[in-house]
């Protein structure tokens, strides 16, 4: 199987399976469940085959090596829409293989964390389909155009996900979600429409597009418009206020999704389109942009501090988190872009599996509020020591994922001398400290002290429960304990883009 048709087969099969869900009776749950679930798992199956596959062509690069200026491997074009040398552009690097190998690892968790939806099931698992086909196409493209397509394929069927399935003030939380991420994309298609006339070429290939250099009172304006709008998606300060209102008020499989994929989008397209096309553009505003995301992290840390519902503390903590991804990008250093990148891994897999556990929990105790938790170890053994490992994962404990990212972005981010990078720094750090307060609080009001009587005769995890939870557990530890291969094939794909930030 060639690597061109490999790509094209991933984000095609979601489609498939939500074509498939929409031929099953409605009254047939089961069917429509089997479809996904055995779509995605060979979607696993053929992102697994794509990265073996990638390590075999491109191998793994140390931090010193040298990089070819083209940084896409299994690239193919051909003619789409020639009026506006639109192309049907694809090809992969080391981020995007790693983010396709995290999207297909959370969606699958994600159908089986999903297995008792029963409420317009067959909508459901068709948005859901759609939606992480977008995602993939996200991944895959090369060409501008297509690549906004494709995100917004991602990103809209989440208004009616959360509007439809949600809980709690649904209707408000999916609106505005839909209309900031909206305007996001409003200031993302300005942005690539700038490049594309400005080029002097008329294209939308990015590769071609990296070759280009664009005159500075261009990139002055451009560079900004492109990295907020990939940035509200990112949840970047003071754009960042739909992020916990619409992950409190997603269902689980959703909520998984979106925090632990569909974010990503937003840190991907500020480093593969805003800094690797426009580094002029990158080294003017990164100071302004380096105090926004040393905000989102403090604030978000703070804001977690002070919810008592499982999902706004998590949500808060993904706003923090996911600062730390842009926060990494804007050191402008080599470890930096490179933790920024680690990070978006560990927080997919980390966040997927806090809302996987938090909706198993609340399906049994019916109640998100910690406070009226306790003594959860006792009834849900396998479910509580799962929270714990999560929340020291989410508090950077070595030996898990969240270690390796945040070392790489605080080393990388102090090793920029200017004094602003430094200060900043030292701020983002002392998150930790906030983290790990509102983590052990949370964790000690779940799973310690006496049980309520209601909750005694709760059951543990099912046998099907246990399996996307301890997939994702051996993903922390794994990333978290044997990092090289990752890190070695990250340093082969930002090297180009940070040669681009240095020329």
């Amino acid at each position: 199987m060639n690597g061109p048709f490999l790509l094209t087969l991933i984000w095609i099969i979601p489609f498939v399976v939500a074509l498939a869900c929409l031929l099953v009776p409605h009254d047939n749950h089961r069917l429509m469940k089997l479809f996904s679930l055995v779509g995605n798992l060979i979607n696993l199956g053929l992102v697994i085959l794509l990265t073996l596959k990638f390590i075999n062509v491109a191998g793994i690069a140390p931090a010193g090596s040298d990089s070819s200026a083209s940084i896409f491997h299994f690239a193919y074009k051909t003619p789409w829409f020639k009026i506006m040398n639109i192309e049907y552009n694809i090809g992969v690097d080391a981020i995007s293989v790693l983010m396709m190998l995290l999207t297909a690892i959370v969606i699958f968790c994600g159908i089986l964390a999903s297995w008792e939806v029963k409420q317009q099931a067959k909508e459901f698992f068709i948005l859901l389909n759609v939606l992480v086909a977008g995602v993939y196409g996200v991944f895959v493209s090369i060409d501008l155009f297509v690549l906004f397509m494709f995100y917004e394929i991602a990103v809209l069927p989440m208004y009616l996900l959360i509007g439809l399935w949600g809980t709690g003030r649904k209707e408000y939380a999916a609106m505005k979600l839909v209309l900031m991420l909206v305007a996001g994309s409003a200031f993302i298609l300005a942005g690539i429409l700038g490049l594309y006339f400005e080029s002097g070429i008329s294209t939308f290939d990015l590769a071609l597009l990296s070759q280009v250099r664009f005159s500075d009172s261009f990139q002055y304006w451009a560079f900004p418009v492109i990295f907020l709008g990939f940035g509200v998606l990112g949840a970047i300060f003071p754009f960042h206020t739909w992020s916990p209102d619409g992950h409190a008020s997603a269902p689980t499989a959703v909520s998984m999704l979106h925090a632990g994929v569909l974010m990503k989008l937003g840190g991907y397209g500020c480093l593969r389109v805003g800094m690797y096309l426009l580094p002029e553009g990158a080294q003017v505003w990164m100071g302004f942009f380096l105090v926004l995301v040393t905000i989102n992290v403090l604030y978000g840390a703070f804001g977690a501090l002070r919810q008592t519902d499982l999902k706004y503390i998590t949500a808060y903590s993904s706003v923090s988190h996911c600062g730390l991804v842009l926060f990494g990008f804007t050191a402008m250093t080599f470890t930096g872009l490179k933790g920024g990148v680690l990070q978006m891994i560990s927080h997919g897999l980390m966040t997927a599996l806090f809302f996987c556990l938090i909706g198993m929990i609340y399906g049994r105790t019916h109640t998100r509020t910690v406070s009226e938790m306790g003594g959860l170890m006792k009834v849900m053994p396998f479910l509580s020591v799962a929270f714990v490992i999560v929340g020291f994962a989410g508090l950077g404990l070595p030996s898990l994922s969240g270690f390796v990212a945040e070392a790489n972005i605080f080393v990388g981010s102090f090793a920029n001398t200017a004094a602003i990078n430094r200060v900043c720094t030292v701020l983002a750090v002392l998150s930790i400290v906030v983290t790990a307060v509102y983590v052990l609080r949370a964790v000690n009001a779940l799973v310690n002290g006496p049980i309520a009587p209601k909750f005694s005769l709760l059951t543990d995890a099912t046998a099907l429960e246990k399996v996307p939870v301890s997939i994702l557990l051996f993903c922390l530890f794994g990333m978290g304990i044997m990092p090289g291969w990752i890190i070695e094939l990250v340093n082969g794909a930002i090297k180009p883009i940070f040669n681009n930030l240095s020329r």
